[in-house]
């Protein structure tokens, strides 16, 4: 009783305007593009078809109508250590804080890294990267401040590096301000339909730090998990997607538009998400508002784009507007480009019951009890997920 009184109360606000289906009789049939299959039909059966045909097809859809594209070029990359602590955590870790600033057509932006590396670490550490789109006093370097929702001490206990990034240094979270981050770079995607906007500048500044993790002798660059939660959920999708250089993504409690389909028309909509959030995903995307059906892409799609590296995704039992069963169903058919790498998926057929994780690569999932957040829970589950995949990689 408790959990629907929370959530109907979360709900109220957009009863007026718009009527969100949470009854699965109304989601009706689904008719899915199919992961290996091309626009104009072709059946994909090998890895090469994969990755020249159809994985760079899929791509190019989500930039053209959700995404938008994703600037390759600037004049220059500067990464600046603001600071140092070799004793952090009590003397458990390293703290560096690391200035990353690129320049384009005389335009700077900043993105500031916190980084703890574990000090017990006797070779570069394979790191965790948080996408933070809350309050940046959830990766408070000086660690007066903890939180679940960035557990850093957890996280170098098990011998990984833990560092984050804020969404507001690429682009302020909001309809008026999203344009003063790295969209400064690059005006001119502000005129095109398919243009940038503020998730595609969240993965974007993501990639700054691979830059800079390519350049950390303390840091394993070819063992980043990019982590993500709810709108952060969304941009660790699109950046792995992206970016081939992260080793694992993960997306928790992305909903909408990040792991749960579109097309099922269950909890937020393509017409609620572009009505609220109109800076998140390009022009383009506001053309299928109650149009989903005519989308030409759907979200298991852009998982598949991860394979063959493993892809880990998330939900909470009273977070219904994100669609549990939707992200679910997406994981399970994105499952259909890790067999061309001859990787098996140990998903169930069935969504899985609420605090059973399944952390086995190149898929996992788990379904937690409690609210959309972010938590220790989940991160333990990452860590599992981790380790399983390091490990197997060491194997061969």
């Amino acid at each position: 009783m408790k959990t629907t009184i929370c959530w109907l109360l979360f709900l109220l606000p957009c009863l007026p305007v718009f009527s969100q289906n949470y009854d699965e009789s109304q989601v009706g049939t689904l008719a899915l593009p199919k992961v290996l299959k091309t626009q104009d039909g072709r059946e994909v059966t090998t890895i090469k078809d994969w990755e020249s045909t159809r994985r760079p097809e899929i791509i190019s859809l989500f930039e053209t109508h959700v995404y938008g594209q994703v600037p390759k070029t600037w004049d220059r990359v500067i990464f600046k250590l603001t600071k140092e602590d070799k004793k952090a955590m009590k003397g458990k870790a390293t703290l560096k804080e690391v200035t990353i600033s690129t320049f384009r057509n005389q335009e700077q932006v900043d993105i500031h890294l916190v980084l703890f590396i574990p000090k017990k670490a006797k070779k570069p550490s394979p790191a965790f990267l948080l996408i933070n789109n809350r309050d940046p006093s959830n990766t408070d370097p000086t660690r007066k401040t903890l939180s679940g929702f960035w557990p850093a001490e957890q996280i170098i206990e098990k011998g990984y590096a833990i560092a984050a990034i804020h969404v507001s240094d690429a682009a302020p979270d909001n309809k008026t301000d999203y344009r003063n981050g790295v969209l400064r770079l690059y005006p001119e995607q502000l005129t095109k339909d398919d243009g940038m906007a503020a998730i595609g500048a969240w993965g974007w500044a993501a990639s700054r730090v691979m830059d800079y993790f390519e350049t950390d002798p303390d840091v394993n660059a070819q063992q980043v998990g990019l982590v993500g939660h709810s709108r952060g959920g969304k941009a660790s999708l699109w950046a792995c997607a992206q970016d081939e250089r992260f080793a694992i993504c993960y997306s928790n409690n992305s909903g909408n538009t990040g792991a749960a389909l579109s097309k099922r028309n269950f909890g937020e909509t393509v017409l609620k998400i572009n009505t609220s959030f109109p800076y998140w995903f390009n022009t383009n995307y506001k053309k299928y508002n109650d149009r989903e059906q005519d989308l030409p892409v759907d979200q298991h799609l852009l998982i598949a784009t991860i394979a063959p590296r493993p892809a880990y995704i998330t939900n909470a039992s009273e977070d219904l507007w994100a669609d549990p069963k939707g992200s679910f169903m997406a994981t399970q058919l994105a499952e259909a480009s890790y067999e061309l790498y001859g990787l098996k998926s140990s998903l169930p057929n069935e969504l899985p019951a609420v605090n059973t994780p399944f952390t086995t690569p190149p898929l996992g999932y788990h379904i937690r009890e409690g609210a959309h957040n972010l938590t220790p829970y989940d991160w333990e589950q990452f860590i599992a997920f981790a380790d399983q995949h390091y490990a197997s990689k060491k194997q061969k």
